[in-house]
Formats: C-alpha cells, structure tokens, sequence
C-alpha cells in the first residue's frame, strides 16, 4: 500500500485537507509577501558588500553606504520578523483547526470503531501528524517559495555581473540535486515508519499506564518492560536510520559548498589578478553563491517533510472519512409510557462469528426485565444493542411503534440511564461527575445535587469529605471504594430522571454492607421505570416482571422466575445452584 503511495504520489488529498480548515488567507498573504520582501533585500546585501569592498579605503569610505546596509539589515531583521510570526500564526490556526476537525469525529465516531483501535493510536493521529502538517506550512513551504526566489534571483544578477563565473559556479546545482533527491526519498520512506511506529508505541504505552493496577496486581512489570523497551528499541531502530540520513546529507552539501567556494576563490583570485574582475565582485559572488546553496539544501527537507505531511494526512482524512454516529439528526420523542420491543434481531461482531440469532422479547412500560443465562451468551451485547452502540446485522427495536434508530441519539441515549459493575467515572470533582454529559451542569444549583445524592445514599459520605461536592475522585474515580463509586452512579443516574434504567448487576463486585446500601438506593431508582438488567447472580431477579434467559446468542426461554423454574431445565439447574 505504501509503494503505491509512493509510484503515484498524489498531492490534491493534502491540498484539499488545508483548504478545508479555512486558512487565515490575510496573515498568510501578508507572511508569504513578508518573506519574499527579506529575499529581495537578502538579494541586495551582496551588491552593496560590493561596493564596500571595491571602495574600501580610510578616506573613501562612504557614511552613507555603511549606514544603508545597516538599514538594510535591519528593515531585513523586522520584516523576517514579522512574516515568520504571521506564517507560524497560520501553521498554528491550521493545526488548531485540523485537532477540532479530528476531535469532534473520534468523539462521534461509534463504540465498534475503538472496539477494533487502540486509543493511543487516536490520540497519536491528532497530536504528533497534525503536529507534522503544522511544521511543514509554518517552517518549510515558506522557506520553499523564499528560496526559489532566492535561487531565480542571485542567478541573475550573476549572469549580469558575469556570465561565465556564473556557469562555472552552477555546476554545483545539478550535483546537488541529483545527490539529494535520493536521500530525500528515503528519507520520507524513514520518517513515514516512524510515524507509524510512534503511534503504535503511544497506543501500547497508555493502554498499559490506563490499567496500571491489573498490571502490578499481575506482576507484569517485567513483561511490560520488556514490551515497552521493544517499542522503544523500534523507534530508536527508525530514529539511527534518520539520523543516518542527516550525517549523510551534513558532510556532502560541506563537501560540495567548500568544493565550489575553493574553485570560485581560485578562479576569482586569477580573475582579480588579471583585472577582469574587482575584489568586491568575488566577494559578491560567494554571497551568492550561499543564496543559492542553502534554498537546494532546503529543499530536501522540504520534500521530505512534504512527503511525511502527505503520509500524515493520509492518515487524517482515513479518521475524517470515517461515519459518525447520527447525533442530533432524527426523532425527539418523550418515551415516557412506552413499551420497548426487541423484534428478531440478530447481530455478529464478524460474519462467521454470530452473536445474537433472532432474539425477541418485550418490556412493558415500568416492569423489570432481566437478561439470564451463561457467560458469553449475548446479555452484555444485548445491552449494547439497546444503547446504540451498535447496530443489529437484522431486525430492530422499537420503542412503542418506533424503530429507535429513527430516533436521534441524543433524545434516546438523554431518556436511558445506566448503572454498571464499575460504575466508570471521569478524573474531576465528584459534582463534576454528577452533571457529567448535561447540558445545563453549571445550572444546576448544590440543593438539587445533594438531593440525588441523598436518594442514592451517597450523602453521608460525601459530606464527611472535606471539600464535599469539590472532593477531587482521581483518574477513572480510584480515591473511592466501590461502593461509593455505584452511589455516585446511581446519583447520577437520578440527577438524568431516566425514562429507562440498564444496569448491569452493579452490587456484583461491592461487600455485603456497600451492597445493601446500593440496592437500597437501586430498589428506589427502578421506581416507575421501564428496567433492564443483567444478571450474574439469580438473587437479584427473583422478583422481575420478566427473565430472558439467553444461551449461545438464542432466547430459549422467558418468564417469572417461577415459571422458568418450572419449565426451563438450565435456569433451574443455576437456581438450584446459586439459590439453595
């Protein structure tokens, strides 16, 4: 795939990219005109160098001319100045643009997308290829049209000032391109690796820092240390071949530069000699000579940083291209009092790989309905099925006659609650996590919060906390017990007023004491609302309106839990078990 990338290198995608992030078109302008100005001066300096040198002598000496090239130098340091401010100022607002694009899709992009994706991975793209994007407008693409310029504009006056030193020095042009142009190629091919592999790296490191207590409570340091020095020894592995490339380049473009300046001063030097050519006029000519070197030598970067921005972008507009979740587009319905159907549906992760096989059943508005059976049976699926956060392959659910894929996602996901074994919660303070996703959070006065805290028996501890509401509950809420984690949930939970309640076993992991107290404040949350829950311990269910038992992705029976006691055989065998 990378070898056609790079027999058919096609610019219009990236171009296309940095157009649709709306360019500050007057600070680019204005930058671009700023740096060709200090080209143009740049281009003057050798002239008036030599007249200086030609007339250089105690009684000679013109004021004048020596206070113009200072002007001259400082008109050149403002306006360079002033263009490499404005041309980072648009690197930065593209950059800027390109994170927002790219951020408002992963955040809407669905659950199976990062199902299949590290994270790490994600965050990587929007940092460090965007960061690449950036470098390339700011820095090189500036320092591209400049030393074109530069480069078109020392060639003249040259071929003015004398035509056959001009020849003579240009035949370093095409050694130089045809030396470079190479090392420009593979040093894109290196760079592009490095891309990968630094996203890569980042994804394995933050996924192992992200679940860093399973990995002590493992004793899986070494192994993580042996996969992360691996990582590491990758990117060192792309980092020496870069580096490589660079001490490659360094001393040839020495090697040339030096070459052509000892044959411009030997050949001068004859010149001066023989009174064809004025001192200052060499000097001139190595002046330019640098004005023409440097821009070649500049250009391989740019090239290779173009080829590394176009790989970056690829990248980018795959993550752009990618469909999002509906949002906003559909239905705004109040589900209050409706019941939900689940009508055949069916659903595989993979193709050859069938999780749930038309499976049907029904919730009356207010009832509990509970999800049964072994582990791997679909339950959890189900639960992600009537969250949206996948799509069935086959069939639909309907709340009352309508499909909820014809509802928008957020009027159904604003009207579910959903309560879970670890109850997740987001680094902040706990009333943070209270208003978490709510539109009007900074709204909601204290009264309201410590009113759903009450209901879920989360209260008494939070006010033990010093700062209560403004306790800080760390990343992924570790500063609190488990217990305390689901009450905030539940709390949470409240504060939303679902129509419909998901919870799967959340008192499953908690002690017996913390499990009272959660289902206590559960038992008070399922008041009045359509429930589902999944079940790992048939405890918790004896007394649902209605058991689905699910088994290898079929319903091979629903009922009280006295009527599958009766006529299911597997439901009675983990009753027997569990209940005895």
């Amino acid at each position: 795939m990378k070898e056609n990338h790079e027999e058919k290198p096609s610019f219009k995608p990236f171009v296309d990219l940095i157009l649709s992030t709306n360019i500050p078109k007057l600070a680019l302008t204005l930058g671009l005109i700023g740096s060709i100005l200090t080209t143009f001066v740049g281009l003057a300096i050798p002239l008036l160098t030599k007249q200086l040198v030609d007339g250089f002598s105690v009684d000679s000496l013109s004021i004048w001319l020596i206070v113009t090239i200072g002007v001259v130098f400082i008109v050149q340091a403002v306006i360079d100045g002033f263009s490499t401010y404005l041309l980072a100022y648009v690197g930065q607002k593209i950059v800027s643009r390109l994170r927002e694009m790219m951020w408002h899709k992963l955040i809407r992009l669905p659950v199976s997308y990062y199902d299949k994706q590290k994270s790490g991975e994600s965050v990587s793209r929007v940092v460090n290829d965007t960061g690449i994007v950036k470098d390339l407008i700011s820095q090189h693409f500036p320092q591209f049209i400049t030393g074109i310029i530069s480069i078109i504009g020392a060639i003249i006056i040259l071929l003015i000032m004398d035509w056959k030193m001009t020849l003579l020095m240009l035949i370093s042009v095409p050694v130089t391109t045809i030396i470079m142009i190479p090392l420009g190629r593979k040093m894109a091919s290196i760079s592009r690796g490095l891309q990968d592999e630094t996203a890569n790296f980042t994804g394995s490191i933050q996924q192992t820092l992200s679940e860093i207590r399973l990995m002590k409570a493992s004793n899986a340091e070494k192994a993580e240390a042996a996969k992360g020095i691996d990582g590491i020894g990758r990117l060192l592995t792309f980092g020496l071949k870069e580096s490589r490339i660079f001490a490659m380049i360094g001393p040839l473009m020495y090697l040339i530069i030096m070459a052509v300046i000892v044959v411009i001063i030997g050949y001068g030097g004859i010149r001066v000699a023989e009174g064809s050519m004025t001192t200052g006029a060499l000097v001139a000519f190595l002046l330019y000579l640098f004005q023409i070197i440097y821009p070649i030598t500049s250009f391989t970067m740019f090239f290779t940083q173009l080829q590394k921005a176009k790989g970056a972008t690829e990248r980018i507009i795959d993550i752009l291209n990618l469909e999002v979740e509906e949002g906003q587009e559909g239905l705004d319905i109040d589900i209050t009092d409706l019941p939900v159907r689940v009508e055949g549906i069916s659903f595989s992760y993979n193709e050859d790989e069938p999780i749930l096989n038309h499976v049907t059943f029904e919730a009356e508005p207010g009832t509990m309905v509970a999800f049964a059976g072994p582990s791997g049976g679909g339950k959890s699926t189900m639960f992600g099925l009537l969250e949206r956060f996948y799509e069935p392959t086959s069939g639909e659910i309907l709340v009352g006659d309508t499909p909820i894929h014809d509802l928008s996602m957020e009027s159904w996901r604003s009207q579910i609650g959903y309560v879970s074994q670890d109850s997740p919660m987001m680094a902040g303070k706990i009333r943070d996590n209270l208003t978490y996703g709510l539109s009007d959070a900074s709204d909601i006065p204290d009264d309201r919060l410590w009113e759903v805290a009450k209901m879920a028996y989360a209260d008494q501890f939070i006010a033990e906390f010093p700062k209560g509401l403004d306790t800080e509950v760390g990343e992924r809420g570790v500063m609190l017990s488990g217990g305390q984690r689901q009450r905030i949930a539940i709390a949470r939970a409240f504060l939303r007023d679902p129509k419909i309640l998901m919870m799967d076993e959340a008192t499953a992991s908690l002690d017996s004491q913390s499990e009272a107290i959660v289902q206590q404040a559960l038992t008070r949350l399922m008041e009045g609302r359509t429930t589902f829950v999944i079940a790992h311990r048939l405890s918790t269910i004896v007394h649902a309106d209605k058991i689905v038992f699910i088994e290898k992705g079929r319903v091979t029976g629903v009922g009280t839990h006295q009527e599958l006691i009766r006529s299911h055989g597997l439901y009675r065998e983990f009753a027997e078990v569990q209940l005895a």
